[in-house]
């Protein structure tokens, strides 16, 4: 889930190789990928499999489908009409930066969900075959793309960036610009339906400790300075935020017990209540569905060791 700190070593690849020649990027089948060596999980072999907390949640399943295979599938979104699946691919869950970033797999996928299931996950192509990207975090909001990036022309090692969708392809990319990469630095984040609150984490001078959750309120065509939702956060990591359909909700992750956890808080009166435990062990990174249905990312850890990671989906009751 914490992948941001290990694609900053990207940056280094994009300075000294620049964006075309002996590293250009060839698209592959991603199955195609996978170490022969990798052994898919299941959750029959999950010693720590996720554990809900509510009555309102099923037991936490894998995402069915093709979605889920040996390599690592992370950072999840789902669109309010829970149709169209984005993540965060790599065919393995621990990979050197500089192989991820010209290998030309790893990177934002889609799928499609209709009455026959989810669709086999196509690669979301955000940079021509040429150039050097390394791309994650997606949110799609009023069709336009937010993701994170390792590439030419950031202000830090990742920032955000934003493409326009025009029917199956995405164009008109964009950094989201110096205020909010540079010196608000934001890290994943999601915007509130009516699109006026932009909440996002950070380890930004002024929080209380760790990653903490932020939120900048729309003015006009520029975003306010962030206030630190002090109420939410700890000495610890709060982060990963998603805010729900009814814009009511604030769901994210947080420690517990040693491991990721998803919470959720909810708006009384204009301030976020206590945060409630909804799923713990190795779970984290929430985003829902307007019917409520939450998905998540599943780590897997065998003997100590990170092996895996895997979309999971606990529905609503």
């Amino acid at each position: 889930m914490k992948r941001i700190p290990t694609w900053i070593l990207v940056c280094t690849l994009l300075s000294a190789c620049g964006t075309s020649g002996a590293y250009r990027a060839e698209f592959v089948d991603r199955l195609d990928s996978i170490p022969d060596t990798a052994v898919k999980i299941t959750p029959a072999d999950d010693p720590h499999p996720p554990q809900i907390h509510i009555a309102s949640y099923s037991e936490p399943v894998p995402v069915p489908g093709p979605i889920n295979t040996a390599g690592a599938e992370d950072s999840p979104f789902i669109t309010p009409d829970g149709s169209v699946l984005y993540f965060f691919f790599s065919p393995a869950i621990v990979q050197p930066p500089e192989e991820e970033l010209v290998g030309g797999i790893a990177g934002i996928y889609r799928s499609y969900q209709s009455a026959g299931g989810w669709s086999q996950p196509e690669r979301v192509r955000l940079i021509q075959p040429d150039e050097l990207a390394l791309d994650g975090c997606p949110f799609f909001q009023d069709g336009v793309l937010w993701f994170c990036s390792a590439r030419k022309g950031n202000f830090r090692g990742v920032d955000f960036w934003t493409a326009r969708q025009e029917g199956d392809t995405f164009t008109d990319l964009r950094n989201a610009g110096e205020l909010l990469n540079e010196s608000y630095e934001i890290g994943e984040m999601h915007i509130s339906p009516d699109g006026r609150d932009l909440f996002f984490h950070s380890n930004a001078p002024g929080g209380t400790g760790g990653v903490d959750l932020w939120v900048s309120h729309r003015e006009g065509e520029t975003w306010s300075t962030p206030v630190n939702l002090a109420s939410l956060n700890t000495p610890g990591d709060e982060g990963w935020p998603f805010i729900s359909s009814s814009g009511q909700e604030l769901w994210f992750t947080r420690t517990y017990q040693g491991t990721p956890a998803v919470y959720r808080s909810n708006l009384t009166d204009g301030d976020w209540g206590p945060p409630e435990l909804i799923v713990s062990q190795f779970a984290g990174e929430p985003t829902l569905d307007a019917a409520g249905n939450l998905y998540f990312v599943h780590h897997y850890l065998i003997d100590g060791e990170l092996v895996e990671a895997d979309l999971y989906i606990a529905y609503a009751r």
